[in-house]
């Protein structure tokens, strides 16, 4: 898991939290006064202030006509990196992400972000409980689509290999339709020269993998990390003992799993059936 030692991370949210106590205060006004204003609880302004939550844009343009700031909190809000959006739980993945020299990644429940098309993409979001407001979902969408560019990076060319469970590709996320373009996706993404694609039969009685899903990666400086992401757990492995643990499981899930040119078949087949 990652080091306690390491700094607290300043994101741009700590920033406009920073810029929106200062202006009220610069107002006089108290926290409890200015949530009152709003319709929000006071605990909800404190947390904004901390940059423990994010400011939306529509409240950042509420609170510059309350406190007289010309646009100042909306146009931050509106620069704020587009990972920065997602979850702070994924942040640290999405940075290592695009840098990665090797990207390896199992999956046991649905198509992993960076292979999904976006109507797949747009389903799963969808489909999570508490739903995310309409915005927020919006975010998390472009953002997905935005990191599949590590599949266009050139120098260094990623290499890449995902291991995904058949019960994948027979769950109709979506509707049939969105999971035949999924499928028939998957199936070009096969042919990148730096991707391998190999699918767990269901047929295999136990693998290697029935702890769950987990993403490796191979940094600039080749070091080695894990992520690892559950029902409300979530996070990056950086202990080298944790992470050859996992990269050992990995090596034979490969093992267990189809050929990269048998998943190609079995891509195939399920195109002419559905």
């Amino acid at each position: 898991m990652q080091s306690a030692n390491k700094p607290k991370k300043i994101t741009s949210w700590h920033v406009i939290g920073a810029q929106l106590s200062h202006f009220r205060r610069a107002a006089r006004i108290t926290q409890p006064a200015l949530a009152e204003r709003v319709g929000l609880h006071e605990d909800t302004i404190g947390s904004i202030e901390q940059g423990r939550r994010p400011l939306k844009l529509d409240l950042a343009e509420t609170l510059d006509e309350l406190l007289d700031t010309k646009g100042v909190l909306a146009v931050a809000v509106s620069k704020v990196p587009e990972r920065e959006k997602l979850p702070a739980f994924v942040q640290d993945l999405v940075e290592h992400e695009e840098a990665a020299l090797t990207l390896l990644s199992y999956q046991n429940q649905v198509v992993p972000w960076l292979l999904q098309t976006e109507a797949y993409a747009r389903e799963v979001v969808d489909s999570l409980y508490p739903p995310p407001d309409p915005d927020e979902a919006a975010d998390w969408i472009a953002t997905r689509l935005d990191r599949q560019k590590l599949l266009e990076r050139k120098k260094p060319r990623p290499m890449l290999n995902f291991i995904l469970e058949e019960v994948i590709l027979h769950r109709p996320v979506g509707g049939p339709e969105v999971l035949r373009e999924q499928i028939r996706h998957l199936r070009q993404c096969t042919e990148l020269p730096f991707l391998g694609l190999q699918i767990m039969p269901t047929k295999r009685g136990s693998h290697a993998g029935l702890d769950g899903p987990m993403i490796l990666l191979e940094t600039p400086q080749h070091e080695y990390l894990a992520y690892i992401e559950g029902q409300l757990v979530r996070y990056l492995i950086e202990d080298p003992d944790q992470v050859s643990t996992l990269q050992q499981k990995y090596g034979m899930l490969r093992s267990q799993a189809y050929s990269p040119n048998e998943s190609k078949g079995l891509l195939d087949d399920l195109l002419g059936e559905l």
